[in-house]
């Protein structure tokens, strides 16, 4: 391995010093100009090995030119404002960016080498969009005004009689700890998804659940079903967005949104979940399965599971009412998707499969203040992006961009 970076470093020596009428002709010509700021062949080549690697939708090599026009306008516009990563900064942002894929940045840095794709090319990519993140809050965060009647406003949509019902497709791609960088890689490329189409694609192909066969396609349902923890980020989505990946137990969770709607009868905030759950030992078997279908079929309610569990151990039936912020993520997730008295069994639990019931959804008094103040964060950060998308619009419509 010495031997051939001796040599790769040999031929790079050798291509450097080559005449410039050769170069003109290389990977370090100017393939595009960017108010006379050069962006080279080899810089498009390396952007797009390393979009190939992320498995970014689309043509790499057109995905590349335009990322790099605008990071070439965005650099332009940090210079102006003096603006600069410090070195300490851009570690630390090149290390969380690693982390989404479950790995350290040693160890992603060796990944992506693996495929041809050089340290400053990760650098670069990370240095300019977390730059930029940083320019915009300051240029345009102590101009950002929030009223509270547009907290009101976003929190009616959240609760409350003026609720809200949501149009999702979903998907779940198992990941146990020696598949967890894959899955993570797999659902990044996923969330940059805008087509219905093609996330229902790779719902069928990769998601474990039941609705894979409908492409992941879910009912309406409300938006006090999900999470708390996910009310911003769902309604934060346009139709055909998908969220970026949620972390699970043994899993990623992505969410795309078809359509939005009013709902005046939704139910306000739910202040506690009563769920029920039965262990049926061997999960993933046929019989385990067929168990669960035989118990759904003589269940009506919660209640009816006390008969099959008599004369069973204790532990194999829990029930509980817990406020929503409690349950496991995974938990909540199922529990969302399920109505009164509905049950599903797409859990699984120390090699048990769990047939999950949902007794009740009791509903919660008005938000607090902690609630308030999530919204107001949640409707800065949109407004900011608005202005970064308009102001980016901006430079690329005065620069002088060839060919």
């Amino acid at each position: 391995m010495r031997a051939l970076n001796f040599v790769g470093a040999a031929a790079l020596a050798v291509a450097l010093a080559a005449p410039s009428g050769a170069m003109a002709q290389g990977l370090f010509a100017p393939a595009v100009t960017v108010n006379g700021s050069a962006v080279t062949n080899y810089e498009l080549d390396q952007r797009a090995k390393l979009l190939a690697a992320f498995n970014t939708p689309g043509d790499p090599a057109e995905l590349a030119r335009e990322q790099l026009v605008e990071e070439k306008l965005k650099l332009q516009a940090l210079d102006r404002a003096g603006m600069q990563l410090t070195d300490e900064g851009l570690t630390t942002a090149m290390e969380e960016f690693a982390q989404r894929a479950n790995l350290s940045l040693d160890a992603f840095l060796a990944q992506l080498a693996s495929q041809g794709i050089a340290r400053e090319t990760l650098r670069d990519f990370v240095k300019v969009n977390a730059s930029w993140r940083d320019y915009i809050r300051r240029r345009y965060g102590q101009t950002i005004e929030v009223s509270e009647t547009e907290i009101d406003a976003g929190l009616a949509q959240q609760s409350g009689p003026d609720g809200v019902e949501l149009l999702l497709n979903e998907i779940i791609i198992a990941a146990p700890p020696p598949r967890a960088a894959a899955a993570m890689a797999r659902a990044e490329t996923i969330s940059k998804l805008r087509s219905t189409a093609a996330f229902e694609a790779q719902a069928r192909e990769v998601s474990a659940l039941p609705t894979r066969d409908q492409g992941g396609r879910l009912d309406w349902a409300a938006l006090s079903n999900y999470p708390a923890g996910l009310h911003g980020l769902l309604l934060s989505l346009e139709p055909g967005e998908v969220t970026p990946p949620i972390p699970i137990r043994n899993g990623v969770a992505l969410f795309q949104l078809r359509d939005i709607r009013e709902a005046p009868q939704a139910p306000a905030e739910i202040a506690e979940i009563d769920y029920a759950q039965f262990a049926i030992p061997g999960a993933g078997t046929a019989q385990a399965l067929a168990e669960a279908a035989r118990i759904d079929a003589v269940t009506d309610t919660c209640d009816d599971l006390y008969g099959v569990a008599r004369g069973l151990p204790e532990e194999r039936l829990v029930r509980r009412s817990v406020p929503p912020s409690a349950l496991p993520r995974d938990l909540g997730l199922e529990l969302a998707r399920l109505d009164r008295d509905e049950a599903s069994w797409n859990l699984t639990s120390d090699g048990a499969l769990l047939f999950t019931m949902l007794c009740a959804r009791t509903p919660a008094a008005a938000t607090d203040e902690a609630a308030r103040s999530a919204m107001r964060n949640q409707i800065v950060s949109r407004k900011l992006t608005a202005r970064a998308d308009i102001l980016l619009a901006e430079l690329r419509a005065q620069a002088r961009i060839a060919p």
